[in-house]
């Protein structure tokens, strides 16, 4: 059978099956409740704080509401994608597919665009939410572009993953629990890692002090009059050393919407939607510590070296930075293809081995 025709088959069949059932409908409606209220919430804080209203406010609630798509997608998608391949082994439906003109490769590519379709349901939802957001003003259209596609991207592969444990894995449970437990290492597992490797990474840091005394001072600028400099104090300390991994960070969903999605700075540098925020805070991280600091605050004295300088704006730091968003979905695809080859390998029939207890039919 042709490639395109037998996958058009296994998602129509998959897709059908989905919509008959009633716990698609109350997800989506979940999400919309949630989406709406997150959207009367944000509209109330900003023209009640505000001097301009809500005015601006689109950047904000926009990135709030992809990332409640992403949540809701690691969320629903293991779930509903779990079991997709080992389910039907359980029910004896599997083997009946098998022995059609349909092959496996269609059988386990045909339910993991069913579950993508299905995944992407939850972005479709979002679309009055962003008319919404484009109303409020301050949404770049670039971000909505990018951030829309490496979002849909990332379902895909969630969706991808669910799927192919599903084939790996032969109890669904154990699958559905497996999958839950990957998508935890990618979102939540790579801030644990960055932050414990950080925190036991360190290294030694000096700083110089040299302050002044002073008996007498201007009545009317607070300046010490004929201060005398006191001899330079050092201390070291122990810094964590965030740097060197830094990179670990890539891997996160989270970090890859929003390292990937351009603009979202005001002309102050500051950043105008959550995605700017949490990418240049991210990219920060590659900035390596001061170790050896002068903190001096005698007016010029020895060695003559300042502590106040001027600290780039949120915008500088980020465009100074190396951006990581493409090796993290890089990963992700790749893991996903893997999974995918792998899932198919082991749900090709004739199968010269089986598990012990698999139901063949």
């Amino acid at each position: 059978m042709n490639l395109f025709r037998g996958l058009g088959l296994i998602i129509g069949l998959e897709l059908r099956q989905r919509v008959r059932g009633v716990a698609w409908y109350v997800l989506i409606g979940v999400f919309v409740a949630l989406v709406a209220i997150v959207t009367l919430l944000l509209w109330f804080t900003t023209h009640t704080w505000s001097t301009d209203g809500a005015d601006g406010a689109g950047g904000w609630l926009y990135s709030l509401i992809i990332y409640f798509v992403l949540l809701l997608g690691t969320l629903a998608t293991p779930a509903l994608s779990g079991n997709a391949v080992n389910g039907e082994r359980d029910a004896g439906t599997l083997a009946t597919t098998q022995v059609t003109l349909v092959s496996t490769t269609q059988i386990v590519l045909g339910k993991f665009v069913a579950a993508w379709i299905a995944s992407l349901a939850f972005l479709v939802a979002s679309l009055p939410f962003v008319i919404v957001a484009f109303v409020l003003g301050n949404l770049d259209v670039g971000t909505v572009v990018v951030s829309f596609l490496v979002l849909a991207a990332e379902l895909g592969v969630l969706a991808a993953i669910g799927v192919a444990l599903s084939a790996i894995v032969t109890r669904p449970l154990f699958s559905i629990v497996l999958s839950y437990l990957v998508v935890a290492a990618l979102s939540v597992g790579t801030l644990i890692a960055f932050g414990l490797l950080g925190s036991v990474t360190t290294s030694t840091a000096t700083e110089t002090y040299i302050g002044f005394e002073a008996d007498e001072y201007d009545d009317a600028t607070g300046e010490p009059i004929d201060p005398v400099c006191q001899e330079p104090r050092t201390h070291t300390y122990d810094v964590p050393r965030f740097d060197y991994y830094w990179g670990i960070l890539a891997a996160n969903p989270y970090v890859v919407i929003a390292d990937a999605a351009p603009g979202g700075f005001d002309t102050h540098g500051t950043p105008t939607n959550l995605f700017s925020a949490l990418s240049s805070g991210v990219r920060s991280l590659q900035t390596p510590p001061v170790l050896d600091s002068v903190r001096d605050i005698c007016n010029g004295g020895a060695p003559g070296a300042t502590y106040l300088a001027d600290q780039p704006t949120p915008e500088e730091v980020h465009d100074a930075a190396v951006p990581s968003w493409f090796v993290g979905l890089g990963i992700h695809v790749l893991v996903a293809a893997g999974a995918l080859w792998w899932a198919i390998a082991r749900t090709r029939t004739p199968a010269k081995r089986l598990p012990t207890g698999s139901r063949v039919a």
